[in-house]
């Protein structure tokens, strides 16, 4: 099965950008209205649709979303931006043991109390050294081995209003060596932590040299 990753870069003058850009809720449903109509209470998971809104010397401001089958382009608003296709599977298929990579995650770093703690199944943020223990963790148990981090944290990924959705952010930058290919490539297909449908745990990779 392919996967597929579509960048696309915003354009300034779009008001519709701007605002989803604003409103994680909106960017949500943008995401979601680029798959195919139909796939039930589970589309997200249906479509593999995880996302990334991103900013890299090199591109500048751009949203990646990525996908089982490549998005719908024509539900794109007109002049909303531009966009670029490509195929993950050669990625997918590179991976292997001992292999060095680079990679990059905007996780939802956060953890559920447990029932030892007076606020029992509350989910709390996690930031700072919390947060890197946590990156360590989450990567070992999807089959990476961390040798460089650099974490970077984000504001919280949130609606408008009380009543609105918020999750803790923060990116992960650095160096890994793949341990477990077949755990590396569950991790890139289904994304890593909470918050996926509003722009957390997508994981991208790249071979490196250590």
């Amino acid at each position: 099965m392919s996967t597929w990753l579509t960048r696309i870069v915003p354009e300034p003058r779009s008001r519709l950008a701007r605002l989803d850009l604003r409103n994680a809720e909106a960017l949500h449903k943008r995401v979601m209205s680029l798959v195919p109509d139909g796939l039930g209470e589970r589309a997200r998971a249906q479509a593999g649709v995880l996302y990334r809104y991103d900013d890299t010397s090199a591109v500048g401001p751009h949203l990646l979303i990525q996908t089982r089958a490549p998005v719908d382009a024509t539900r794109l608003p007109d002049q909303y931006g531009t966009l670029a296709v490509r195929d993950l599977t050669p990625l997918l298929n590179m991976l292997r043991p001992e292999l060095a990579v680079q990679y990059r995650i905007i996780a939802n770093t956060s953890k559920r109390l447990g029932r030892t703690s007076e606020r029992s199944g509350k989910l709390v943020a996690l930031r700072g050294p919390e947060a890197d223990e946590w990156w360590h963790a989450r990567a070992q148990a999807n089959g990476l081995i961390l040798r460089t981090v650099v974490s970077t944290s984000l504001p919280d990924i949130r609606s408008p209003g009380k009543a609105g959705i918020r999750h803790a952010a923060t990116r992960f930058d650095g160096i890994a060596v793949v341990k477990d290919a077949e755990l590396v490539q569950q991790a890139v297909l289904n994304g890593i932590g909470r918050g996926k449908a509003y722009g957390c745990g997508l994981l991208s990779l790249a071979p490196t040299a250590l």
